[in-house]
C-alpha cells in the first residue's frame, strides 16, 4: 500500500486552520460536511476529523471548497505553513 509522506507528522498543513475557522464559524463536522456535499465534494464527518488532525491528506479541490464556504483564500489556510516556511528562511 502506498505510504503517504508527512510535514511534521501531518498529512497536511491545513489542520489546525480548518478546525479554527470551522470553530469561529460555529459549524459542526456535520454541518461543513453537508456545505462541502453542497458544492460536490464528499467528505465524512469522520474524515473530516482526520483532516483537523492531520490524519488525513487533503485533496486541492477540497482546499477550494473549504476556502470558499469559510471566505478566506486559499494562501489563508496554507498560512501556518507558509510563516513556517518563511521563518526558517526556506522562502
Amino acid at each position: 500500500m502506498y505510504q503517504s509522506s508527512n510535514y511534521n507528522g501531518r498529512l497536511n498543513v491545513s489542520s489546525n486552520k480548518i478546525k479554527e475557522l470551522r470553530m469561529k464559524n460555529h459549524l459542526s463536522l456535520s454541518g461543513l460536511s453537508t456545505k462541502l456535499a453542497l458544492m460536490g465534494i464528499d467528505i465524512s464527518k469522520p474524515s473530516l476529523h482526520k483532516l483537523e488532525t492531520g490524519q488525513r491528506v487533503l485533496k486541492d479541490y477540497e482546499l477550494y471548497g473549504l476556502s470558499h464556504i469559510f471566505k478566506v483564500s486559499i494562501e489563508e489556510l496554507l498560512d501556518d505553513f507558509i510563516t513556517e516556511l518563511k521563518n526558517d528562511d526556506v522562502v
